[in-house]
């Protein structure tokens, strides 16, 4: 059990750091047990003169400090596990800090460590003071330089931020590169990368003319599977530069692959450097999802150069400056990319199935919190996705133009700065002349509004009055709620299409649609000169981040889920009319289930006309997980049974749609991953997981068919997935042919273990539990760690939620084992348990017991404390 409690950091008591570094000169020499680090720092004093200078540091071997040439004895400092204090200093200086670590033995993969052989550097957001003493906070800015030396024969690419100033050989078989990046930056954008490596290189001419080299370093033998991300690199540069009109700053950008990595990609300045997933794939190896997410991540890396590197964070309460917008940027870049109305639902099913949760939850904070423990626990759904929600909204209340002089007033006046919330909205009250005080709620505010509509119609009349009404429940530490701001795209349909909006006291007739303003607890607005009762269609694109309360007639809402002229809007039609058939199950209040919800999935399915892309996302009914936000108190044995049975008689009575939906939709020529190609295959494999449902002999032969015949990855994984779920003997012997032939690829063997932990068969957690003994799984990778106890944990809700607690024991054992090692990543999988209040009595308790037993545990870390408190509140 842990003997001290960690003490919050708070917002409040910010202070500017009390010292200005101007250039931080760094000499590496890498060995894989004491890689000695020499720092020079130039000092000015910018704040109070008799403030120490806190130097941060862990894990470190303090070898010397010398202050303007002199060494510093042991009374002139004081030196604790997480500081280095020195007193009585100059107004100008320089000091040399030399230390000595080892980067093999460092599993939390923070700092500098050695993955499959290579040295690689991860430092945000605290992981730099694992490298040397120094200020780790990110408006601490300098300009940095860094030499790197080692044996040139295991280490033949030393790479770092900025331009290349020289390289050479040495005596002994080693070499050195000297690296120097011009632009001030915190110590969390320092990266380094060592090893062997294949390369591949393409170029990008800038709008100004400069031909900026592009080069990206793999494992030996993947440089083909590489070529993608470079690709979605040059995509996004020249959009970047065309959208917000921003140019690549330095004469080289590279980006490095490596396999052991917590997060997706880290955006160090011009050396971004990418967990493996998220940059290799070809057709063979990788999905549609896995093309997608390299194509978002490869562009969110990039903007990054300007929203987060150029313009960076004050403190890390302000992370949702960076991370907010910059997700904002890379969805309107895959919007464009893949198109606009698919792209918005798929980033609505992300920020539904994990912030919405959270926001709902004892893990509820703001998206820019008040305080932390741990910074690394605040890397959330809640900073990153509602983040760009915020940044969307806005561009939507105070429209397109003012937006854009907004961000260009942005990166004019803050340019080269760490900066805050206000001082980003403050760019577009600037620029645009709009208060934005009300609106700047949003950021302090936790909890996910409801918004409930109220329609009075006046037939006699034509008019329709229409009532929105907001409020946000309670979050811990914030019983009271304000009313928000929020732009509300509405539109009027009729029998034959969409009705002009003409609000009382307009002359002419009113546009097909408008963005209403909610600002207050209750408003309503008036429309005039209707020839028929309208439906209304609320919340258009999804254009702000609520729940939305809007009782509708089952004939309404399958009219609209066909012809509104809202693809977003048809979705969510589909979403909330399975909504209520699921939860009319779950409680027992039907007994059977809606044959109209079915015709009008099958309609769907049929639609030849539609994107196949779109039809893939609306015939399938909400998630288990969505369901269990919804149902109180939460039944997952009983929501997995009536999904489990929507989609068995989905697939029985729409089979001709679905079979004509799947056979339709068979490959054709030469696999690419391009939208139409990746819409196609969407609908075949969603029509094939359902169709799985037929039964052992019809579902299980189609798919076991099908996944012989596959001949690229997403339908392979599409085809094993739906054996599963056909509850087929040929399960077993499909994963051991996928296993002998993928075994020596590691990206392919996390999805093997990822299908085995979401499996449906009652049998899932047995498999787990087999899966952590198998040769090829391994703690020490957090891609393995997440494609199986991750997958069971957060995505097989049956099994994890199992009644009788395995499935939370299971997890709390692997919790025990990877804290130590990892605390980021123990923490993350923590999230788990975040719902266990909704459950129902028996579920609830057991997961509470299990999250209080874990509480206990000796020298538990400060990150998976902060997680497991604040669950149980």
């Amino acid at each position: 059990m842990r003997t001290d409690t960690p003490q919050p950091i708070q917002l409040a008591d910010y202070a500017p750091y009390p010292f200005a570094i101007d250039t931080t000169d760094l000499e590496f020499n890498l060995d894989p047990t004491a890689t000695n680090v020499r720092t020079t720092l130039k000092i000015r004093r910018t704040g109070d003169a008799s403030a120490p200078m806190v130097l941060n540091g862990e894990n470190l071997e303090l070898v010397s400090l010398t202050l303007d040439g002199t060494p510093l004895d042991d009374h002139s400092y004081v030196l604790d596990e997480e500081t280095l204090t020195i007193n009585a200093l100059p107004d100008a200086f320089e000091l040399v800090i030399e230390t000595r670590f080892s980067p093999k033995d460092n599993h939390a993969l923070s700092g500098l460590y050695i993955s499959a052989g290579r040295y690689c550097t991860q430092c945000e957001a605290e992981g730099f003071r694992r490298i040397t003493y120094y200020p780790d906070r990110p408006d601490v800015m300098s300009r940095f330089t860094t030499r790197i030396e080692a044996p040139l024969a295991d280490f033949p690419t030393l790479l770092s931020n900025g331009n290349l100033i020289k390289s050479g050989t040495l005596v002994g078989g080693r070499h050195f590169a000297y690296w120097q990046d011009p632009f001030p930056k915190p110590a969390y954008l320092f990266a380094l990368v060592a090893g062997g490596f294949d390369m591949i290189e393409d170029s990008f001419t800038t709008m100004s003319g400069r031909v900026i080299p592009l080069r990206i370093y793999v494992d030996p033998g993947d440089a083909p599977r590489a070529l993608y991300a470079m690709d979605a690199l040059k995509r996004s540069m020249k959009w970047d530069e065309e959208v917000f009109g921003r140019e690549y700053d330095l004469d080289l950008f590279m980006i490095v692959a490596v396999r052991d990595f917590n997060f997706g990609a880290m955006e160090n300045k011009g050396l971004n450097v990418f967990n493996s997933s998220v940059l290799l794939a070809d057709a063979d190896t990788a999905t549609d999802m896995n093309f997608e997410r390299i194509e978002s991540v490869v562009a969110h890396e990039y903007f990054h150069n300007w929203t987060g590197n150029r313009i960076t964070c004050r403190d890390w309460f302000q992370l949702c400056l960076k991370e907010g917008l910059t997700v904002f940027r890379d969805q309107e870049f895959s919007a464009d990319m893949r198109g606009k109305a698919i792209a918005r639902i798929k980033d609505v099913i992300s920020l539904r199935s994990r912030q919405f949760p959270e926001d709902a939850g004892p893990l509820a904070h703001p998206v820019r919190p008040a305080s932390y423990l741990k910074i690394d626990n605040f890397y959330t759904a809640t900073i990153y996705e509602k983040g760009a929600e915020l940044i969307r909204m806005l561009k939507t209340l105070i429209g397109e133009d003012n937006f854009a002089k907004g961000m260009d007033h942005y990166f004019e006046t803050l340019d080269g700065t760490a900066a805050t919330i206000e001082q980003f909205l403050n760019a577009f009250e600037a620029a645009a002349g709009v208060d934005l005080g009300a609106f700047q709620n949003w950021y302090s505010q936790a909890g996910t509004p409801r918004v409930s509509v109220q329609e009075s119609w006046d037939e006699a009349n034509g008019t329709l009055t229409l009532t929105l009404r907001q409020h946000t429940p309670p979050t811990p530490g914030q019983s009271d709620k304000k009313p928000l701001p929020m732009p509300i795209r509405t539109g009027l349909v009729g029998e034959h299409g969409p009705l002009p909006m003409t609000l009382e006291g307009e002359n002419a007739p009113g546009p097909d649609e408008r963005i209403l303003v909610l600002d207050g607890a209750e408003q309503s607005w008036v429309f005039t000169g209707l020839t028929e009762r309208p439906l209304v269609s609320v919340l258009r694109g999804f254009s702000a981040p609520v729940i939305l309360e809007q009782s509708r007639r089952p004939e309404d809402r399958a009219r609209l889920m066909t012809k509104d002229a809202d693809l977003f809007r048809r979705w969510e039609e589909a979403q909330s009319y399975g909504l209520e058939v699921l939860l009319g199950l779950t409680a027992g209040e039907k007994a059977n289930i809606d044959p109209a919800y079915l015709n009008a999935l099958g309609t769907l399915a049929a639609d030849r006309t539609i994107d196949p892309a779109f039809a893939a996302l609306a015939i399938m009914p909400p998630s288990e997980a969505d369901v269990l936000q919804y149902m109180k108190p939460a039944d997952p044995g009983a929501i997995h049974a009536a999904h489990e049975g929507i989609l068995a008689a989905f697939a029985k009575t729409q089979k001709t749609a679905l079979m004509d939906a799947f056979e339709r939709t068979c490959p054709e020529g030469n696999f690419t991953p391009d939208a139409l190609g990746t819409g196609r295959r969407a609908l075949h494999n969603a029509a094939l997981g359902i169709l799985a449902r037929l039964g052992l002999e019809e579902g299980g032969s189609l798919a076991h068919t099908a996944f012989a015949k596959a001949d690229n990855m997403t339908d392979s994984l599409g085809a094993l997935m739906a054996l599963d779920r056909s509850g087929s003997d040929a399960f077993d012997a499909a994963l051991e042919t996928f296993y002998d032939r993928w075994k020596d690829n590691p990206l392919v063997m996390d999805k093997w273990f990822a299908v085995q932990a979401g499996s449906i068969r009652a049998d899932a957690t047995d498999r787990v539990e087999r899966l952590l003994a198998h040769p090829a799984f391994t703690h020490d990778n957090p891609n393995r760690v997440r494609s199986l106890i991750g997958v069971f944990a957060q995505g097989n809700q049956a099994a994890f939620h199992a009644a009788d607690g395995r499935g939370y024991a299971l997890l709390a054992e692997q919790i025990k084992i990877i804290d130590p090692k990892n605390p980021a990543l123990a923490a993350r999988l923590l999230g788990a348990f975040e719902s266990w209040r909704q459950l129902e009595p028996s579920r609830s308790a057991l997961a509470k017991s299990t999250i209080e037993n874990l509480l206990g545990t000796p020298n538990l870390s400060p990150n998976s404390y902060e997680i497991i408190s604040r669950q149980l509140g």
